[in-house]
């Protein structure tokens, strides 16, 4: 991605006010961080959720733009950002950070904005990541997410890109049996979009 460069004086401030501040001082992004906020209670998670949705509209592109170049907590925060206001334009962006999973973590909130776009051009996406990397079973990045996302996107679409996959002796099983800990598909971030839907 070529995003323009910021000045570690412009980083730090987005940073401040869009990546760490939260009521409890813990940090946005350890909430967004494998969805731990959908395990909170709705005492908590509402004031959470209000906060995110105020954050995502008042966020600038540009602001975006210097996130997406940084660290993978900003990274992931910006995703999110983008899922819930639905900026699709970013779709390339994430997308192509997605497929170069360079950053850890940081691919959870490509999947879940992709989820959120629900389009034919985000399932293709998912399905290019999951070609290249349920094949290196060694690699445990953020398959769970992107199959996921992609269950998420057939349900609101009707169409089966996940089938490719899930089918017996297919990609998906070859790479998870591999893996130290099983888990079967699930389709959790249809949860987290319904989530983010909720009205204020």
């Amino acid at each position: 991605m070529d995003f323009p460069r910021a000045s570690d004086s412009e980083l730090l401030d987005v940073i401040d006010r869009y990546v760490k501040p939260t009521s409890d001082g813990t940090g946005r992004y350890l909430h967004l961080l494998h969805a731990n906020f959908s395990r909170d209670d709705e005492q908590e998670r509402t004031p959470f959720l209000q906060s995110l949705r105020s954050a995502a509209e008042a966020i600038t592109d540009e602001e975006l733009e210097v996130l997406l170049d940084s660290d993978w907590r900003s990274r992931l925060t910006a995703a999110w950002l983008i899922g819930v206001d639905r900026r699709q334009y970013f779709q390339d962006a994430l997308g192509d950070l997605l497929l170069d999973s360079r950053l850890c973590f940081a691919g959870q909130g490509y999947c879940f904005a992709l989820a959120c776009f629900c389009t034919e051009e985000d399932a293709l996406y998912l399905v290019a990541y999951l070609e290249r990397y349920l094949q290196q079973p060694d690699c445990q990045y953020d398959q769970h997410w992107a199959i996921s996302a992609l269950l998420h996107i057939d349900r609101q679409t009707g169409t089966k890109h996940a089938w490719r996959f899930l089918a017996p002796g297919g990609l998906w099983h070859r790479w998870n049996d591999a893996q130290f800990k099983p888990m079967p598909p699930n389709p959790f971030i249809s949860e987290l979009c319904a989530l983010a839907d909720t009205p204020r």
